[in-house]
């Protein structure tokens, strides 16, 4: 797929994956909006990238995607690829007094289902573009969870199953793409909690996505992933196990 000249959206574009995709994405001449809750963060990742444009919004809150959709139709109806990389993580272990049902409620609520209603409330307009993608950051998790990430896993699996239906029912009368980006580990603010500084760096994971779109790789499995889906389809249980080793 051809990524330059285009006008992208990246949810949660102001810090990690997402700022380091738009940095990418900005390099090839494309208009660039990131979104989040974050409002300094985005406007000082704005400052320093070109083509670049900041807008707050919060995906999981309906009248803010409400009022980003009226945005986009007026303003940027050129829309050609989305990609729904924000997220949400807590870690913890199913246990007496975890809170489980609170913390699976607020991930699914950023990692599942605001990105179903983001995805086709932009439909529309993807839909007017000659070429066109989605793009869902999902996780290595997806194939077997992670004990320490449980409702997380939940989460990003529920993600992955959402994007191969949704490839499979857009390739039947679109000229949308969709992609899938499977990272492991990453090094970010995001994931302090989990022991991200033992994991890859984000703008490697970013060039894995560019490079995956570009040769259209729909699902993109960058870093540690390949090597661990493979460890899977010979041995569910050898793989829940590597992943819970510790």
């Amino acid at each position: 797929m051809n990524i330059t000249n285009k006008t992208v959206l990246i949810t949660g574009g102001g810090s990690g994956i997402g700022l380091e995709t738009a940095k990418l994405l900005s390099e090839k001449g494309n208009k660039v909006i990131i979104i989040g809750r974050n409002e300094s963060k985005l406007q000082a990742a704005a400052k320093i990238l070109p083509n670049t444009i900041a807008i707050r919004c919060d995906i999981t809150n309906q009248n803010d995607i409400t009022d980003l959709i009226a945005n986009v139709n007026l303003n940027y109806p050129e829309l050609s690829i989305l990609i729904n990389n924000a997220g949400h993580a807590f870690a913890y272990k199913h246990d007496q007094n975890a809170r489980a049902f609170e913390k699976a409620e607020e991930e699914f609520a950023t990692n599942y289902f605001a990105v179903i209603r983001l995805t086709e409330n932009l439909l529309p307009v993807l839909k007017l573009q000659e070429n066109a993608a989605i793009v869902n950051v999902t996780s290595i998790v997806a194939f077997s969870p992670s004990a320490a990430l449980p409702s997380y896993s939940d989460s990003k699996t529920a993600l992955h199953s959402y994007t191969l239906s949704l490839r499979h029912t857009l390739s039947k009368n679109t000229a949308i793409k969709v992609f899938e980006l499977m990272p492991p580990l990453v090094d970010t603010e995001f994931s302090k909690e989990m022991g991200g500084e033992n994991g890859m760096r984000a703008s490697d994971v970013a060039q894995g996505l560019i490079s995956g779109m570009t040769n259209d790789t729909y699902e993109i499995q960058v870093g540690q992933t390949a090597e661990f889906r493979k460890l899977y389809l010979l041995s569910p249980n050898d793989a829940f196990e590597m992943m819970n080793q510790n």
